[in-house]
């Protein structure tokens, strides 16, 4: 069975063109992990739930050597379409160990719009934390916890899993809400040390393409997205 945490079939390919167009994804998030990312030449690099290959494009013409996973077949169709054979990309489920990984291969991991779809997240950080090596870096970004209890109601406090429509489409994705001290402390507990946190603004350049959605995106936080290193 496919991995429930996957963008499968149609809604695969509705990612892959919206990732590339999106005032959220384009415009806020992949910008602000790319700059927390830094100088990336020469780094060997996993990019953990690569979707459509958005970030792998990037990171590549930073000049590092990507490796990309995912649990979509769709979604890998889509990135070897746009990557060809300049990074790897592997079918894994996000749920189980990276097996496919030995210690301390990778110097850096980006995990973007992830991390708050999974179940075992405990154990991915747990691995994450052996394929990287001393000194090396992990970028997550997530839902914004404050933007997911205006959106959802409740208590800021809530950790439960919710359905969240996306607008314009027959869609919706799951995923569970976390409070600020939820996420960040299963990143730390896994051995990580925060270096920076960042809430994603969109950059100048959405302002021409999208004025309301920049203005929405510069007045209320979506995402969070935060720097760790191996110690």
């Amino acid at each position: 069975m496919p991995p429930k945490t996957a963008y499968h079939d149609a809604l695969g390919d509705y990612f892959a063109e919206h990732a590339g167009i999106s005032p959220y994804n384009a415009y806020t998030d992949r910008p602000a992990m790319l700059e927390l990312a830094g100088d990336v030449d020469g780094a060997k690099v996993l990019d953990v739930g690569c979707g459509a290959g958005h970030y792998a494009v990037e990171l590549l013409a930073r000049g590092a050597q990507v490796v990309g996973v995912d649990g979509s077949r769709t979604l890998l169709e889509h990135a070897r379409a746009r990557v060809g054979e300049r990074a790897e990309f592997l079918l894994h489920d996000l749920e189980e160990p990276l097996n496919f990984a030995h210690d301390a291969s990778f110097d850096g991991a980006v995990c973007a719009l992830v991390f708050h779809h999974l179940t075992h997240r405990v154990q991915l950080l747990r691995e994450l934390h052996r394929v990287l090596r001393p000194g090396g870096w992990l970028l997550v970004s997530t839902t914004h916890p404050a933007a997911d209890w205006r959106h959802f109601g409740g208590s800021y406090y809530a950790d439960d899993w919710v359905e969240l429509p996306l607008r314009g489409s027959p869609f919706s994705i799951r995923f569970q809400r976390m409070p600020l001290e939820m996420f960040l402390g299963e990143l730390l507990a896994a051995g990580f040390a925060l270096e920076r946190l960042v809430e994603p603004r969109p950059v100048p350049r959405l302002r021409e393409v999208d004025e309301a959605a920049y203005t929405k995106l510069q007045q209320a936080p979506s995402f969070l997205a935060v720097r760790l290193v191996r110690p």
